[in-house]
Order: structure tokens, then sequence, then C-alpha cells
């Protein structure tokens, strides 16, 4: 038994231990100084005028980027000139506000603080359009508007999830490395996976199991996910994500 013990505690840190050797992820960000420029990933409103909705995930500042991807989403209605983010940023609990922001005035695809962001959905046109008009009643009903928690959430992570699950049609799969994704109320232990091509059974994101179509094996043991990519072959290892990886 204590040997299962070690054998699964050095798997779960192996991954978040190699990140920060690697320099993936830094004890020493500071934010201030932190790159938040254009990645240059999205499209340009004056060039594409037709809707885009488009999900993203960098590494998480700090500590956090050696265990986890921060999450969220951009939109761009058709004919509009610039594209609206949404994401839950955890300091604006402490203003009062809620932790739910939505802002035309940072780039879409922006650096989140010195972490390159990758793509992780991309959708144009009538289904972009279709998604867009779901969107406000989604942000509406999350019930953590007023509350974050980097571990086991909520946080950005589960935002993102929720909306995954409330609109199916954005068919979203997160990274295995999205702590916070699995987080649900007891009430809803049993419930689709957020791409809505699966099941998940979760005890508020600590422990579960998780089975779909997008989404492959995962189990998830304290937030840390290792699991298997049947459609796309990969394996997912805590802190690290796919290997091989496409996203």
């Amino acid at each position: 038994m204590a040997l299962w013990l070690v054998m699964i505690f050095v798997l779960l840190i192996a991954g978040p231990v190699l990140n920060l050797a690697s320099g993936r992820a830094s004890l020493r960000a500071d934010w201030r100084t932190a790159s938040n420029r254009s990645a240059g990933l999205a499209p340009d409103p004056a060039s594409h005028p037709g809707a885009v909705v488009q999900v993203y995930a960098s590494r998480a500042f700090s500590w956090r980027g050696a265990f986890s991807d921060h999450t969220w989403l951009a939109i761009k209605p058709q004919g509009a000139d610039r594209y609206t983010r949404y994401e839950v940023i955890g300091w604006f609990r402490s203003t009062g506000h809620s932790v739910v922001s939505a802002s035309d005035q940072r780039a879409p695809d922006a650096e989140w603080f010195g972490a390159s962001p990758r793509v992780i959905r991309d959708i144009r046109g009538a289904a972009a359009d279709a998604i867009i008009a779901k969107l406000p009643a989604a942000i509406a009903a999350y019930p953590f508007g007023d509350t974050y928690t980097v571990w086991p959430g909520p946080n950005s992570n589960t935002f993102l999830a929720y909306v995954g699950r409330a609109i199916p049609e954005l068919r979203l799969t997160l990274p295995s490395t999205a702590i916070g994704k699995d987080f649900v109320p007891l009430s809803q232990a049993v419930s689709r996976t957020p791409s809505g091509e699966g099941m998940q059974l979760s005890l508020f994101g600590v422990l579960g199991v998780l089975a779909g179509r997008d989404e492959g094996l995962e189990l998830n043991l304290l937030g840390l996910v290792t699991g298997i990519d049947f459609a796309r072959p990969a394996i997912k290892l805590p802190g690290i994500g796919r290997v091989p990886g496409d996203r």
C-alpha cells in the first residue's frame, strides 16, 4: 500500500515539478511587468466581418501554471468592430463585483500575464452567431459569480465548463490541465461533460471520473487529471496535459 501511495504521489507531482524546472511555469513571475500583448490568433474584424467564437487556454499565472491552465472565451458578432472577452478573474472578488469579466478593451488573444495562449475552439459564421445569441443567458445563470477559489474551484475553468454545458452547440472540450473544470455542486455530481458528448462523476472537482467521445477517459484525483484520448490518440498527464499535444 505504501508503494502504491508513493507511485501515485510521484505521478501527480512529476508534471508540475517538470514545468517549474523547464521554465514553463515560474515562481518569480511579476504581474506588473508581465506581457499582455496580442498573440495574433484572432481574425481581424476589419477583414473578417463574420461572427467568431474562440476559446483560449494558456498557463495560469505564477506557481499555478505548474499545475493548471487559465481559459477564456472571446466573441465577435457579425459586423462588430471588436471582440468581447469573457473570463473569471479572481481578484475581482475583493472589489465587491462579480468575478466574471466582460471586456472589449483587452485583446481577445492577449497573453495571460506572459503566457502564450492557444486556441482550443474556433467557430465562425452562422454557428458562431447561434452560440453568441445564447451566451448572455448562460452567463447570467452562472451560479458562482461572487465566488472564486483557486483549488478545486469554482474558478475560471469552472466558468468555461459551465458555459459549455449550458450551450451544447459550443462542443467545448477543455484541456485536462484546466483545474476547476470538473467542479460541480454535489447535487450535480453526475452530469454531462462540458462537450455534451459524455458523462462524468465528480465530487467537488477533487475526485471523479469522466468518459466521453471528445474527452476520452479521465481520472481526477485532487483536481489533477490522468487519462487517455482515443479519438486523437494521446495520454493525459497531470500538469503536462496531452502527450503528444495538439491543443
